[in-house]
């Protein structure tokens, strides 16, 4: 199939979705046959955005595949295709009703057979986890064999070995909350508290961060959600080593602190909101950075012209308006020795 069929396609399926919710098994333009053959995990795709909100590379998306819904994230957008033209675009995300070509990468590996007779094409539509709205649709061009040669190495000393050895229990203490609420203030706070009780720790601080592992994201929704991600698999990784790990982000979509929360088993990933209003923030200003969002130096500042999604279920609710960093620090402790944490 050429390239001008393959945008045809995702166009017919875009204008056979529209954006409400749909039974997809009933929806002979998107029920494929049952995929069989070897687990994959990476496919290149073209691909029909109908979402409210832009796509997001590294957001977490599920796909109605192989008879089931698979949890992935668009890896890489190499480029928009104008639909009447064919030219090829550099693009960030996809608005609603624009095609891109892109790499996806499943959670979970599906059973593949590529068709190389190109008489079917295997479809799939893009649901939005948060509730289950489609936002899209696309065809399989082809799989990328990338991952196949690589298996996880099951080393002799794991999480288990190393949990004993620091006797704690490995978790992450993931702050969120508006610039100037106190998040870094109090996980500092919190990080003194267990080092000075003989925990292992290491705080993740989003200044910090942007010097080194983040420094070539700007603080666009797409670099954002990719920063936490970011954070989010380092994190993991640390509480592999048996670490108490403390974020402290203002990580403001809903959709990436979930995703983080998956990628921890369970128990291990404790949501702390510091829930100061917009105005103590504003009024506290420690870098000048509200006062220059407000005169419209400085783009998307959250709680200004960037959204912040608050936590409606976090596990530690903070309020620094009325308390001070130790007394809330030691709210945190309690929760922790609650939970046999420490």
């Amino acid at each position: 199939m050429d390239e001008r069929n393959k945008i045809e396609k995702v166009r017919q399926l875009g204008l056979a979705l529209g954006t409400d919710k749909l039974e997809l098994a009933q929806n002979a333009k998107l029920s494929a046959d049952k995929l069989s053959g070897p687990p994959v995990d990476q496919f290149a795709t073209h691909l029909i955005w109908t979402g409210k909100d832009p796509m997001l590379p590294e957001r977490t998306y599920l796909a109605h595949l192989s008879g089931a819904k698979v949890t992935f994230q668009i890896t890489d957008l190499t480029y928009r295709v104008d639909t009447d033209t064919l030219q090829k675009m550099a693009a960030k995300t996809l608005s609603a009703g624009e095609v891109g070509y892109c790499k996806i990468a499943l959670r979970e590996p599906v059973g593949f057979t590529t068709d190389s007779s190109n008489e079917k094409t295997v479809t799939f539509a893009i649901l939005d986890p948060r509730n289950d709205s489609v936002v899209g649709a696309g065809i399989i061009d082809f799989v990328l064999h990338r991952s196949l040669n690589v298996g996880w190495h099951r080393m002799t000393v794991d999480k288990t070995a190393r949990t004993a050895a620091n006797q704690q229990k490995p978790c992450v203490l993931w702050f969120t909350g508006l610039s100037a609420a106190g998040k870094s203030t109090i996980a500092d706070q919190v990080e003194q508290e267990l080092h000075a009780a003989g925990k292992r720790t290491y705080l993740l601080d989003g200044d910090n961060v942007r010097h080194g592992l983040s420094k070539d994201l700007g603080f666009t929704d797409h670099d954002r959600v990719e920063n936490i991600r970011r954070v989010a698999e380092v994190a993991k990784l640390m509480v592999d080593a048996g670490l108490i790990v403390i974020t402290a982000f203002i990580s403001p979509f809903k959709a990436e602190r979930q995703m983080a929360r998956e990628l921890l088993g369970e128990g291990e990933f404790i949501e702390i909101f510091v829930n100061t209003p917009l105005d103590v923030c504003e009024a506290r200003d420690p870098k000048g950075l509200y006062s220059k969002a407000r005169t419209g130096e400085l783009k998307n500042f959250t709680g200004i012209d960037s959204a912040y999604e608050s936590p409606t279920n976090a596990d530690i609710v903070l309020n620094s308006a009325d308390n001070d960093p130790v007394t809330l620090s030691e709210q945190v402790m309690e929760y922790l020795q609650a939970g046999h944490y420490v």
